[in-house]
């Protein structure tokens, strides 16, 4: 008996045994399949007034969340790109130009920023990360390379994509196996289309394999030249750009002095801005095509329902507002207000948040959707209590920082700005719902009340009181300087009160 009950013991341990190894495979392998999947589509200076010729992106904003007042941190490709990625201020990366000490791939890279991005974060959760397209200014696949003399892929990243000088469509240099393949000037080579094909194979290949991934489809479109796809050349032929009240305004002697000598644009001028106009148009319908098609890939496989899409731009883009010729840089609406819309689990159809929301959120929104500890260092805050349909923290931003360091003076830079387009001097702003205030670094001042004046047309920042001013200065002091936790207490401390 007595060994029977032991033959009987060591069965029920052998079994036990077997029971709680099984759960705990269980339980490390449920939450890896539950991770949502990301797919973020990245243009490059798309501004809303495309998103009208965009029938998939507004197919997207059916189907979730739109944020109305959504900033980025400087209307600038790298600067911006590098909030995206570290959710971090310029004045925290230390990136504020496309090129030099203070700008592009290369002070990323050796400033450290790279270790500590959304990519780093999802990996070493589990995910699958991948990067198609435009990482970061002056990254050349051919040039850059590793200790090993192998492409340089950044930390982060499973699997690499990084594309050199994309912005003609044709003739760039792209990264695929490890190995730097040159594209030529064919139909099938334009380089959206060629993204769009190896979008849909990477998520092919990560579902069947099982794994969560994260997919970013950085578009070089709709940014100048703004090639279009071969199929979309001679399309929208009557499309002009919008005529609002801000374009060609009437009266700029209330504007800065880098602005206010600017001449009423020529029938030449509005001429030219109405072609750029229908080229971007068109470079966009690649891009819109690519988002559709990867959502049709996304229904086929059984993960739409568990996979959040994030349609974005890295700035914004003007084209005759305020007299300017076509062109970014500015603190103004065109330039610094961008889409950002958001569909997937949980995510209400047909939403819109209008609290102010920044570049500087989609890192820790990226990471807290994945499980991923948001750092302390972080600027910027999570959206997804946005996301789940709930009502903004008490503690939410009431206005978004913007930092410019200016005037962009190297010829090489692909946002060097042309003849009339505007290239102000270094300034911060802080854009809440309502208000616009800028301060430059030359002493001129800009304030809009944007609840009379949408277009920000008149600046009234003369009619403010010096108590007010000091105020205002104050806040941009705060918020040019804070770290971390205290940029979201600065966000709210610095502004409700001098703003509204």
């Amino acid at each position: 008996m007595k060994v029977g009950r032991a033959i009987l013991a060591a069965l029920v341990a052998v079994v036990l045994s077997s029971a709680l190894l099984a759960a705990a495979a269980s339980a490390q392998a449920v939450p890896l399949a539950a991770k949502p999947n990301i797919v973020f589509v990245l243009t490059d200076d798309l501004s809303w007034d495309l998103v009208d010729y965009m029938p998939n992106v507004r197919q997207l904003r059916r189907e979730g969340v739109t944020f109305s007042n959504y900033i980025v941190t400087d209307s600038l490709c790298c600067p911006s790109r590098a909030s995206i990625l570290t959710g971090k201020y310029p004045h925290n990366t230390g990136i504020y130009r496309n090129t030099g000490a203070d700008g592009g791939f290369l002070a990323f890279r050796d400033r450290g920023q790279e270790q500590q991005t959304f990519a780093t974060a999802l990996a070493a959760q589990g995910y699958r990360t991948s990067l198609m397209g435009k990482y970061m200014n002056q990254y050349n696949p051919k040039s850059v390379r590793d200790d090993l003399g192998a492409p340089y892929v950044p930390p982060g990243w499973t699997d690499w994509q990084g594309v050199g000088n994309g912005y003609p469509g044709y003739g760039y240099r792209m990264v695929r196996d490890a190995r730097v393949v040159r594209r030529g000037h064919r139909a099938r080579d334009y380089l959206t289309t060629v993204l769009r094909r190896d979008a849909v194979g990477f998520v092919r290949d990560a579902v069947g394999n099982g794994q969560p991934f994260m997919l970013e489809l950085a578009s070089f479109a709709p940014h100048t030249p703004a090639t279009p796809a071969p199929r979309d050349r001679g399309r929208f032929a009557d499309v002009t750009a919008p005529r609002t009240a801000a374009f060609d305004e009437q009266d700029l002697s209330d504007k800065p002095g880098w602005l206010s000598g600017h001449r009423r644009l020529t029938f030449a001028q509005q001429e030219r801005i109405d072609a750029h106009f229908r080229k971007r148009v068109r470079s966009v319908q690649a891009v819109d095509r690519a988002l559709g098609r990867i959502r049709r890939e996304l229904r086929q496989l059984g993960v739409e329902r568990n996979t959040y899409v994030v349609f974005s731009s890295d700035n914004g883009f003007h084209m005759g507002q305020h007299r300017l010729t076509p062109g970014k840089l500015t603190a103004y609406d065109p330039d610094v207000r961008v889409p950002l819309i958001v569909a997937g689990p949980g995510v209400p159809a047909g939403a819109t948040v209008e609290e102010i929301a920044e570049n500087v959120d989609l890192c820790p929104t990226f990471s807290e959707l994945g499980g991923a500890a948001v750092p302390a260092t972080v600027d910027g805050r999570s959206l997804v209590p946005f996301l789940r349909g709930g009502p903004a923290p008490a503690d939410w931003r009431t206005a978004a920082l913007v930092e410019h360091r200016g005037a962009v003076t190297a010829p090489d830079d692909p946002d060097f700005p042309a003849r009339g387009s505007g290239n102000p001097p270094t300034y911060e702003a802080l854009r809440t719902r309502d208000r616009l205030y800028v301060e430059y670094a030359d002493g001129e001042r800009e304030f809009y009340d944007r609840r009379v004046d949408p277009e920000e047309l008149d600046n009234i920042v003369d009619e403010l009181s010096p108590e007010r001013l000091e105020r205002l200065a104050a806040s941009v002091q705060a918020m040019r300087t804070c770290v971390g936790v205290g940029c979201r207490q600065a966000a709210r401390l610095g502004v409700e009160s001098p703003l509204p």
